[in-house]
């Protein structure tokens, strides 16, 4: 079992997790205010952008291939090397949702 250092980019926190348990685990662990919901990789609330770092997350299925190369799912993510993490990023392929209008450039008649 290896251990790794993680570092939360602009919070000065800083943890360490074996790459045998989810970044999430060890942040409740820690009293590290990471933000979840569901823990099983679909909701995307625990997304974090990793500046930094190598995991593997195969049960991160609210992720493209393409986000689960640069967007860790926390509660999935199991460090493979020291990480730098920046959380409360989220993939492009739902910043749509959080915009809250429509993105199909429909205008609505008067």
């Amino acid at each position: 079992m290896t251990e790794y250092t993680i570092e939360f980019v602009g919070t000065g926190e800083t943890i360490t997790c074996t790459d045998k348990e989810t970044i999430l685990s060890r942040c409740l662990e820690e009293g590290i205010a990471q933000e979840y919901s569901c823990r099983v990789g679909m909701c995307l609330a625990c997304s974090a952008e990793i500046v930094e770092g190598e995991v593997t997350q195969p049960a991160a299925r609210g992720l493209t291939e393409e986000e689960a190369e640069t967007y860790a799912l926390t509660c999935m993510a199991r460090p493979q090397s020291d990480l730098k993490l920046d959380r409360g990023k989220y993939p492009p392929s739902i910043e749509g949702d959080l915009t809250g209008g429509a993105t199909d450039g429909a205008v609505a008649d008067d």
